[in-house]
């Protein structure tokens, strides 16, 4: 049955090769896997509600996906670790692959029932025996509406990345002709070759990755004054297996254009929407703050192709004032993120990557995240598509962003624009934030003083 998407008017562009190379984890990419130690796992996921999806038959929504799955060579592959002294996992063709492994069908009956279930299967466990996705389609939305919640393992790819397969998954990617030829598997020898290649590589830039990690520290705030610990919160209690997911929505030209009146970028009003909102909801508790320190990842890209997944990204955290009026915190931040601008993005993966690297191995990083001061929360922004992407011919009417954030941040903030609408997903875990209204409360009241 035919799915809508375009064929490709030609061309090999990011046809992958079968040249026997060994694409193995980047150190991002590796830190990202062993960090994975929590009761929830770092898991990404996005849900793509379709218009008149429920309509479309069944074996539509196969040929869709698997569709995709063949322009995305990462969809196809299985995570393997090499043997001791050969390096770092790698990549490797699943021989067994199979979309139906990967994808289900259910029935859901409303929005927040949508929610609670893409909340779930996003802190449910991906079999390593597979590539490290999963698929889920929801019929019965009201309207005739229905929804693909797509879910990944965060080592596959970061929200860069995943946007790429999201379009590769749409029908607005040309389809791509890709050969499935099987290679043969690399042997311990040709591992062990090409891991002291990489590490002989790593020796002769070692005074680019120096300055790298020069520049990672600076970003984490480790200059001349002594870092500060952010505050103890009930927001940061050591995290549990479940999460939950609350939307809140709006105009996006009205965000940027009230961003810009005030010499801020959208991603300032952001910061300064959710620090006010921690702000007043830990006020509501009988614990006020003075400030809140958010994390904000930063991307060393600003796109890539079904080719180039993994992960580029390095964090700054911010130390955000509350008690301020909401100009006055847009203006202070504003402030904190110009004198960002400029410096290497991404830098602070390096210095990042060597601590949690050495607590993973040491076996006490889960009780360094359980028990970290460094931030309060975590703010995600990635810009999406400004179109409309369709899936079988329908249009996407909503694209929402779900993260599983480990550790003892209970409360994070993942942000997508999409086709004129800011979508804000504030993600909780319900055994430590009971009632997660009081915030979403005072995070509307803090985006409406903004955009007006």
């Amino acid at each position: 049955m035919a799915t809508g998407r375009r064929p490709h008017p030609g061309g090999d562009t990011d046809v992958p090769r079968r040249d026997g190379a060994v694409r193995r984890l980047t150190p991002n990419d590796l830190t990202t896997l062993l960090s994975d130690r929590g009761p929830a796992p770092m898991n990404i996921a996005a849900v793509l509600v379709v218009d008149g999806g429920s309509r479309l038959d069944p074996s539509a929504v196969v040929s869709a996906v698997r569709d995709g799955a063949q322009q995305v060579p990462r969809l196809r592959q299985r995570l393997r670790a090499a043997p001791f002294g050969c390096g770092r996992p790698y990549w490797r063709d699943d021989d067994r692959f199979d979309v139906a492994r990967h994808l289900t069908f259910e029935q859901v009956e409303s929005d927040e029932a949508l929610l609670d279930r893409a909340a779930e299967l996003a802190c449910h466990a991906l079999p390593r025996d597979r590539p490290l996705w999963a698929a889920h389609w929801f019929s019965g939305l009201p309207g005739g509406e229905a929804a693909l919640v797509f879910v990944t393992h965060h080592v596959l790819t970061d929200g860069i990345g995943g946007l790429a397969v999201l379009a590769a998954l749409s029908d607005d990617t040309p389809a791509i002709p890709v050969a499935h030829a099987g290679a043969s598997a690399p042997t311990r020898r040709a591992l062990a070759t090409e891991a002291w290649h990489d590490r002989l590589a790593g020796v002769r830039s070692v005074g680019p990755r120096l300055r790298l990690v020069r520049s990672g520290l600076h970003d984490l705030g480790a200059r001349r004054e002594r870092p500060r610990l952010c505050p103890r919160t009930a927001f940061n209690r050591p995290t549990g297996p479940r999460r939950r997911v609350a939307v809140l929505e709006a105009p996006l030209g009205e965000a940027i254009a009230a961003a810009h009146r005030h010499g801020a970028t959208l991603n300032d009003l952001l910061l300064s929407a959710v620090a006010g909102a921690m702000g007043r909801a830990l006020a509501d508790r009988g614990e006020p703050v003075d400030s809140v320190v958010l994390s904000v990842p930063y991307s060393s890209r600003t796109s890539t192709t079904p080719g180039r997944l993994g992960n580029e990204t390095g964090v700054v955290p911010f130390r955000i004032p509350v008690g301020t009026d909401a100009l006055g915190r847009l203006e202070r931040v504003a402030e904190l993120t110009r004198q960002q601008r400029g410096r290497p993005r991404a830098a602070s993966a390096a210095p990042l990557g060597v601590v949690f690297r050495g607590l993973a191995r040491a076996g006490l990083l889960q009780w360094f995240v359980d028990h970290q001061r460094l931030v309060n929360s975590f703010v995600t922004n990635v810009r999406g598509p400004s179109d409309r992407l369709t899936f079988c011919g329908r249009e996407v009417t909503r694209l929402l962003p779900i993260a599983v954030t480990p550790g003892n941040v209970a409360v994070t903030f993942d942000v997508l624009s999409y086709a004129g609408t800011l979508s804000v997903c504030v993600v909780t875990d319900p055994d430590v934030v009971a009632d997660r209204e009081p915030l979403m409360a005072h995070l509307r009241d803090e985006v409406d003083l903004l955009l007006r």
